[in-house]
């Protein structure tokens, strides 16, 4: 009695743990609720699989309940043997056709579903961004565009975006989940998708293959927002002054020691090819810092002055020159200000 009671102590514990975890996440993380074509494709077939799993389980649950109450053991037929079916060829044959075509029900539409999120037949009249991984961040490069980001990749809504991918380490696995599946960016080859926002929004993305220890922090946003705000965005963009002074002491104080202590040689402002850290050109609009925390001076702060301790493994460690915490609040203050355009993550109804 004990050792039932004890598991059922556990079961119960176990669901609820369950039931708590499943209601834990992020807002737009979540493949549950699609809001993109690619999206939408997989939520198809995750139903159609859940429906032909909850079938056969039914099917087995209704054959296990005939047999256990049909042909139980009765007082006074203990030495009774029901009728035998082994070998009979129609059984055979009926157990193995169906769990065929159920495979087939489910393939089909799969495979279909492959080649049309796969589609790059029309990539070279679609708007083409170059997406670069890196540990533990993402690089964006607007084909053709003049824009160079990173973190915060924006897109129209109702059209299609093709990603053309590769890693600049290790094995990365770029993933969105509430617009499209994922896709593996390798270091030696570029991989190809397309991605599509049916609604304005802010749409939270991961890297979904291990890469490091700071794997689970390589977070992304895609600020989807109308085709206008898009056109505007992307002039406000091309019309950045790298050079511009800031209006702010405090920031004009920033900026210089941004270039005396050789952070340019890591992070460019503007349209300049992509360097070994993060473009900084839109900082001041990011809907978090470092991917992962809220966009406050002292979070910034905290970052210039130990980045170490809020992502492990980080390529900006000891990269460059000890400043001091004055300092930093400058630096801060100057990449607050990067603020080239009214399109931000709030303009997507954030």
């Amino acid at each position: 009695m004990k050792g039932w009671m004890g598991k059922s102590k556990a079961l119960f514990l176990f669901t609820m743990l369950a039931l708590f975890l499943a209601g834990c996440g992020k807002e737009n993380l979540t493949a549950l609720e699609p809001k993109g074509y690619g999206a939408e494709k997989s939520m198809d077939l995750i139903i159609l699989t859940i429906l032909i799993m909850i079938g056969v389980f039914i099917v087995v649950m209704l054959v296990y309940v005939i047999a256990l109450v049909r042909f139980r053991k009765k007082k006074g037929q203990e030495d009774f043997i029901p009728k035998q079916v082994e070998g009979n060829h129609k059984l055979e044959t009926v157990w193995t056709v169906i769990p065929i075509i159920l495979v087939l029900i489910i393939a089909v539409p799969t495979v279909l579903a492959t080649f049309d999120l796969a589609d790059e037949s029309n990539a070279s009249e679609q708007i083409n961004i170059e997406v670069t991984g890196n540990q533990y961040w993402w690089h964006f490069n607007y084909a053709g565009e003049e824009i160079v980001t990173s973190q915060d990749l924006y897109i129209p809504t109702g059209e299609r975006v093709y990603l053309n991918m590769q890693s600049s380490d290790v094995i990365h696995s770029f993933w969105i989940p509430s617009i499209a599946g994922k896709m593996d960016v390798n270091p030696e080859n570029i991989n190809t998708m397309y991605i599509e926002a049916n609604e304005e929004g802010v749409y939270w993305g991961k890297c979904a293959e291990l890469c490091g220890p700071s794997h689970s922090l390589m977070d992304f946003k895609v600020v989807a927002v109308s085709p206008e705000e898009y056109d505007q965005w992307v002039s406000d963009m091309q019309a950045v002054d790298p050079e511009a002074v800031p209006e702010d002491a405090v920031a004009q104080d920033g900026q210089e020691l941004f270039q005396e202590n050789s952070c340019v040689a890591c992070h460019a402002i503007g349209s300049s090819p992509a360097a070994t850290g993060p473009n900084l050109t839109n900082f001041g609009d990011r809907s978090t810092v470092a991917g992962i925390l809220e966009p406050t001076k002292e979070n910034i702060v905290s970052w210039i002055m130990d980045p170490e301790s809020i992502k492990p493994g980080n390529k900006m460690t000891g990269a460059y020159p000890s400043i001091s915490e004055e300092e930093a609040n400058s630096i801060a203050e100057y990449l607050m200000q990067l603020k080239p355009s009214e399109i931000t993550p709030e303009s997507a109804g954030n």
